[in-house]
């Protein structure tokens, strides 16, 4: 208002922010004149009373409008004229000041003799007049309630809102501690309000806990705030509190997290057992004071559970319990017991329809009709509220959670029986994908076992042991696999390999390496070109299926008679030597090569002379790599389980096994332990024969005596027709040199080396033919037979079986 204007602007009633103490007062003469000036108008505009008493008040005004209505005002002296309003006025040292000034008349008997004038700055008025707004509706319109305490912790004053949410007028709080409202939270209320009190420091958004006078069922959360008041000279006055309620908010947030810590907590494993006891874990005490979860016996199983509802009596499997109190004795069936649930009851009734059951209000009579220990155990610990939530994923009945409350005094609602519907549907997923794991994971091993070999024959050349041990559940079957396959000469193929990855996929992929082993041991094949056999097949399978991510392989071969053993590797850990006197090294000198599969790379063999009775280890992977060390870690530690004195071989495989194999172990491992075994130079003769077709019949002649020296004479018939045979072809078809070779070992095994690396063929000769009939022959005669090459020519070798009398011990 910069134009004077009449009264009524500004009320001189109780709050005037123009009667006040630090009002200024200025008397005004009827010629224009100052005649008193206070101290506070000096503080306002900064003159002192001798600079402006006497002087025309409208010098003070800076607005030229302002000026010519004063001045107006004056000349027409009306009697009685009154006015407020907000003049710009000069401050002493230049500035402008805006002043809220209320002008009254001055009147005496001879009529006006003047003006009283009361001023203050206008923004100190503009803001006190809302301030009192603010206050006044804070007080009386404010949804919020709000209270005042004294310094003792008592009511001094309240607002309409704290009256209406206590259902208490303010006569009856002015004066009582807080305490007499609400005992419960009492101690947190004094606590905070005194801290408050005492520092001066405000506290925002502390909770209070209590129940309103119109829904005195319902615990209700209140967010409280507090600071202190203290008046100009910085005594306490009290403490202001403000409390709004924030009830749903809280369950909701409660809910949340109650939903967040059961995401994390429930499906940490591939484990269906586990998986259900994860959901009643996170639901106590949370959401239900006791917790069961039963899954049908076809979802513990691993199998697919019948689509659709669930009619009739049901069995199920109680798969998850928990209970608030320890050992749950509300359970009348514990973890693994078969639970049967009669047509009728919340549980079958969940289960048949696929719905939810909420039973606010329970009544242990109704359960009498089908099993009265569970009606006896509701009383005995008074259980008064229940659901049964259906577990259901992917259009398939899983099982059934029940949920109850016997301490916690509220009874279910539908918020609770939402959240119970959450958890359990985040639940039945876990469920679902562990039941299909676990069917999976079943079917990995059965294939895995019917792969692996069961029972390994005892060979002349070495004496074996092994363990494979599948990962833990969670981890799945994987592709590991071992191997001790007999060769020509009495000599033996040791292998251990190990495919990327788990599940069905990496057992089938171990199956068929597996058979394409066997297939190139058959053909006497060097450790190194068997690598690179099984190299391309492995190319060739990721080709065709990119989920193929390649495998590892050692093969090695040992030779009882010269004792050297040959090892070729693909990207796979060493093996460890024990030597007969406990010593341990661990054969790192051997090439690794790549992983099969990376191709392009060639594969190298190395040879090693060992001592009879040495030890060999060959293993997978899972079995030096656990949480908690490295690979050298894990072969350090493998490599002193196995040092020292001799010991059985199967003892030593349990030592291995529980010193380096945890229960948690994350991959598969397989461990073949092999005892080199020598074959005395009395079990092997050998000769060496010129090129000359009357060497046949001396050929035979050696063969008798020595058989006759071996007490193998009921052999000597057939073992003569082969040699002849076998001699009679290195003689016509092959070059020089050619040696005879005979074994006494499991078999009588009898060999004819050349210098020629042409290929013998077995053909089935003609009536008319006059030759062609001797490698026929000798098929028929052997239970083995067959060809096997090296840098100087070939060797064909044949076998015969022998009684176990004839057979020599495994020592010699």
């Amino acid at each position: 208002m910069r134009v004077p204007k009449d009264s009524g602007g500004l009320d001189a009633g109780s709050g005037d922010p123009l009667s006040g103490a630090c009002t200024a007062i200025a008397y005004v003469a009827g010629n224009g004149a100052i005649f008193l000036w206070s101290p506070q108008a000096e503080a306002l505009l900064g003159y002192p009373a001798e600079e402006v008493c006497g002087k025309p008040a409208v010098d003070l005004l800076t607005a030229r409008e302002d000026r010519e209505a004063a001045v107006a005002a004056q000349v027409r002296h009306t009697a009685g004229q009154s006015w407020d309003g907000v003049l710009g006025m000069r401050h002493r040292d230049g500035h402008q000041v805006s002043v809220a000034v209320r002008v009254r008349p001055l009147l005496s008997k001879e009529g006006q003799a003047g003006w009283s004038v009361r001023a203050a700055d206008a923004r100190a008025v503009e803001r006190e007049e809302v301030d009192r707004a603010i206050l006044e509706a804070l007080f009386s319109q404010s949804p919020i309630p709000v209270t005042v305490m004294d310094t003792e912790l008592r009511y001094l004053w309240v607002n309409a809102a704290t009256e209406r949410v206590t259902d208490l007028p303010s006569e009856r709080l002015i004066g009582r501690r807080i305490g007499d409202d609400s005992p419960d939270s009492a101690p947190t209320i004094d606590r905070v309000l005194s801290r408050v009190r005492d520092t001066g420091e405000p506290v925002v958004d502390f909770q209070v806990l209590g129940r309103l006078a119109s829904d005195p069922d319902r615990e209700h959360v209140f967010s409280a705030s507090s600071f202190r008041l203290t008046d100009g000279a910085g005594r306490v006055l009290g403490m202001c509190q403000t409390y709004i309620d924030v009830t749903d908010g809280y369950q909701a947030q409660q809910r949340l997290a109650l939903l967040t810590e059961a995401g994390v907590r429930i499906g940490t494993t591939l484990d269906v057992m586990r998986t259900a006891q994860e959901l009643a874990d996170a639901a106590v005490p949370g959401l239900a004071d006791f917790v069961a979860i039963d899954l049908l016996e076809a979802t513990v199983r691993g199998e697919e559970p019948a689509p659709g509802p669930v009619a009739g009596e049901v069995r199920a499997r109680r798969s998850g319990l928990r209970s608030i109190r320890e050992h749950a004795p509300e359970a009348v069936f514990v973890v693994g017991e078969t639970v049967a649930f009669h047509p009728g009851t919340p549980q079958v009734r969940s289960l048949a329809t696929g719905q939810s059951v909420l039973v606010r209000k329970l009544d242990a009579d109704e359960w009498f009709a089908h099993d009265s220990r569970r009606a006896e155990k509701i009383r005995a610990f008074r259980f008064h509220s229940y659901m049964t939530v259906p577990l259901r994923a992917r259009g398939i009945t899983l099982g059934v959670a029940t949920l109850g409350r016997n301490q916690d005094l509220r009874p279910y609602d539908e918020g609770d029986l939402s959240l119970a519907e959450d958890f359990s549907s985040r639940a039945a997923v876990c469920i679902d994908n562990a039941r299909r794991y676990t069917r999976e994971h079943n079917t990995a091993l059965a294939l895995q076992h019917s792969l692996l070999p069961h029972d390994l024959p005892d060979y002349p050349a070495v004496e074996t042991a092994h363990r494979y041990l599948p990962a833990a559940a969670h981890a799945g079957a994987g592709g590991d696999w071992f191997d001790v396959l007999p060769l020509s000469g009495a000599r033996v193929a040791l292998v251990v390999g190990d495919v990327t990855g788990h599940g069905l996929h990496a057992a089938a992929v171990m199956g068929r390496l597996r058979t394409a082993v066997h297939t190139l041991a058959d053909l006497d094949l060097p450790p190194d070109e068997v690598l690179t056999q099984l190299d391309d097949l492995v190319i060739r399978l990721i080709e065709e299926d990119p989920d193929c991510e390649g495998a590892t392989c050692l093969y090695s071969v040992y030779d009882p008679i010269s004792r050297i053993c040959a090892f070729a590797r693909a990207g796979h850990p060493p093996p460890v030597l024990v030597q007969p006197d406990g010593a341990v090294e661990i054969l790192d000198d051997i090439p690794p090569g790549p992983p099969l599969g990376l191709g392009g790379l060639p594969f190298e063999t190395a040879e090693r002379r060992l001592a009879d009775s040495s030890v060999l280890a060959l293993y997978t992977d899972g079995l030096i790599e656990a949480p908690g060390w490295d690979v050298d870690a894990g072969l350090d530690r493998l490599s002193r389980t196995m040092a020292g004195p001799t010991r059985p071989l199967e003892q030593l495989c349990d030592a291995v096994v529980a010193s380096l194999l945890s229960e948690h172990r994350s991959d598969d491992a397989a461990l073949l332990l092999a005892r080199t075994r020598v074959l005395g130079a009395g079990r092997v003769v050998s000769w060496k024969l010129p090129v000359d077709p009357a060497q046949v019949a001396h050929a035979r002649n050696l063969t008798t005596r020595q058989l006759a020296t071996w007490g193998l004479e009921p052999l000597t018939f057939t073992t003569e027709l082969m040699v002849s045979e076998l001699v009679t072809n290195a003689i016509r078809h092959a070059r020089g040199p050619i040696v005879l070779r005979l074994i006494h070992a499991a078999a009588l095994i009898c060999e004819v080396s050349d210098g020629s690396l042409s290929a013998p063929h077995l053909r089935r000769a003609r009536t008319g033919d006059e030759g062609g009939r001797g490698l026929f022959l000798v098929a028929q005669l052997a239970s083995r037979w067959g060809t096997r090459y090296d840098r100087d020519g070939k060797t064909i070798w044949a076998e015969q079986a022998l009684s176990p009398v004839e057979a020599p011990t495994p020592a010699l």
